[in-house]
């Protein structure tokens, strides 16, 4: 089983899942942008969103499914992943292998993600750096909050402004 948090930068994925790892300690954590760190020391990334490489998508889907098969544990992926597209070939993929996928989507005001931002250190020692992946995030607000509408029809939507512990409750009661 996967559970796939998704939601925009600065929504909480990585925080639920940090709620949730105390309280499921039997699954594991898969965090895809490494996959994506990895691939940005080999490859030029044309567009600077590793998603957008094919071999990010099939590479991100074919570690989920290895690591469920080879572990036989649940999988916890915090990931934004709004293109439909991708997030079809995925999720996709990830239903080929007849692997359950539980996916959900925290909801948050764009001004509550700009404030959540605008609050991070991802590079304190290289201020440069670091108000360019700010500036990242922020031009993609639009795009994840329009990416509710065309989420596929089993997404359970969250309150991303709920306590992370309240979200890991209704996360670990609808897995069951």
């Amino acid at each position: 089983m996967i559970v796939w948090v998704n939601g925009p930068f600065g929504g909480g994925k990585s925080t639920l899942v940090e709620e949730l790892r105390p309280r499921w300690p039997e699954a594991l954590v898969f965090d895809p942008e490494m996959v994506g760190y990895v691939l940005r020391e080999i490859v030029d990334v044309p567009t600077g969103d590793f998603q957008d490489l094919p071999l990010w998508r099939r590479q991100v889907a074919d570690l989920a499914v290895g690591l469920v098969e080879e572990y036989g544990r649940p999988l916890l992926v915090p990931m934004t992943l709004v293109d439909p597209g991708y997030l079809g070939e995925i999720f996709g993929a990830l239903k080929a292998a007849d692997i359950v996928v539980h996916h959900f989507f925290l909801k948050v005001a764009p001004e509550v993600l700009v404030r959540r931002i605008d609050a991070r250190s991802f590079f304190p020692d290289d201020p440069a750096r670091e108000e360019r992946v700010r500036a990242w995030c922020k031009a993609r607000i639009e795009a994840c909050t329009a990416a509710v509408d065309t989420l596929p029809g089993d997404t359970v939507f969250l309150d991303g402004e709920s306590t992370p512990r309240e979200l890991a409750d209704q996360v670990l009661a609808h897995v069951g």
